[in-house]
């Protein structure tokens, strides 16, 4: 008899792509930050900050039906000291920004921040004295996932273009002066 389920009949299954290289055998010579690039964007450690309704489509891209670990985010942190990825999701009042940023510097570096839905982005349809208008007024972000609430595959498409950045952000990114005068920016030294 059969059995009922086939696995790995997924044809559609995308190997990652090697770093260019030189390859022998028994043997494969890259340059060190393609193979860092490499493990950072596979590794990424997501820290969700969700205060609304974006918050509840983050946890269904976590669920089993989207499952966000395909692409290297199996483990879910709640201390910012033990995460890389800090995804905001939902609407932050400007009580809750000092909070935000708090949670940004306790993350080790590098670090980067995914702005999840109109809310985090924009300020939603929020426009009020008590809402922030944009996490990007206290922590700089990278990447803004539009949606009111987005999506679980928007929410993943935002992690890939995050991936694609980190996979191709130089080691020497992070001690320039452009970085630096971005930080300052923000006041954070």
């Amino acid at each position: 008899m059969a059995r009922p389920v086939q696995y790995n009949t997924n044809d559609k299954v995308k190997l990652v792509d090697l770093p260019e290289g030189y390859a022998g055998e028994g043997f494969y010579a890259t340059s060190f930050d393609k193979v860092v690039g490499l493990a950072r964007k596979n590794s990424l450690w997501p820290l969700p900050f969700a205060t609304s309704c974006c918050g509840i489509e983050f946890m269904a891209t976590m669920g089993s039906n989207y499952d966000l670990a395909r692409f290297g985010s199996e483990r879910m942190g709640f201390t910012p000291r033990q995460c890389d990825m800090l995804l905001v999701a939902g609407t932050i009042s400007k009580k809750l920004g000092p909070v935000l940023r708090q949670v940004y510097l306790q993350m080790a570096e590098p670090r980067w921040v995914i702005a999840i839905g109109a809310c985090a982005s924009s300020g939603g349809i929020f426009d009020s004295y008590s809402v922030l208008q944009g996490i990007d007024q206290v922590i700089p972000v990278d990447v803004y996932v539009p949606g009111c609430p987005p999506r679980p595959e928007g929410i993943i498409d935002g992690i890939l273009k995050l991936q694609e950045l980190v996979g191709n952000e130089s080691l020497r990114r992070r001690t320039s002066e452009q970085y630096k005068a971005l930080m300052q920016s923000y006041g954070i030294q």
